[in-house]
């Protein structure tokens, strides 16, 4: 088990969104507010140590929505490379502080309900369990938790795989698929 203060929470919020077509997918309204806010949402309640937001640029309408909920705004200036590069970014950042974990959320996954995300810290342990990863009952998944003796290997990612090898030997903690369900077109908005 960790304390959630001593995690560094980083929500990857710097996709280019090529499935969703021009509009920004990120602001997109879902329930009444931009797609990205729900899971910065959750992650402040978590109440981590720290809390960092991924974005395409630091001044953009995004980074300041992020911002203004206590978000540590990183810039990614290379979206094109794909996931991997926000992940380098944000556990860089995390890396500069002292937390001995990352939790590693994706905003366009809305749905991930905060007790999903405190039983990821109840089953974390920096020795037999370093990873800890979220599962549909199909295949290990983000959210993830990865301890800081792998905040390296996590920076060293190439292409849209991000942190994927490390989830191969992941605790993995069950949810309903519909928590880990994410945007990634129009018609994938409930009710769209």
């Amino acid at each position: 088990m960790i304390e959630a203060g001593d995690i560094c929470a980083v929500l990857l919020a710097a996709g280019g969104s090529r499935r969703f077509g021009a509009d920004d997918k990120l602001l997109t309204d879902v329930g009444g507010e931009p797609l990205a806010l729900h899971a910065a949402a959750r992650l402040a309640e978590v109440k981590p140590g720290r809390l960092i937001a991924v974005c395409a640029d630091n001044d953009g309408t995004l980074a300041q929505r992020l911002a203004a909920l206590e978000f540590e705004i990183v810039a990614n200036p290379d979206v094109d490379l794909g996931l991997s590069r926000s992940l380098a970014c944000g556990i860089a950042a995390a890396a500069s502080g002292p937390h001995s974990a990352a939790l590693i959320c994706l905003a366009d996954m809305p749905f991930v309900p905060l007790s999903h995300l405190t039983e990821m810290l109840a089953r974390f342990d920096p020795v037999h369990s370093p990873v800890v990863a979220s599962t549909n009952g199909k295949a290990a998944m983000p959210p993830a938790l990865f301890a800081r003796s792998l905040f390296n290997r996590l920076q060293a990612g190439e292409g849209d795989r991000g942190g994927k090898a490390l989830l191969a030997d992941a605790m993995l903690v069950p949810t309903d698929p519909g928590n880990l369900a994410d945007i990634d077109r129009p018609e994938d908005i409930p009710g769209a």
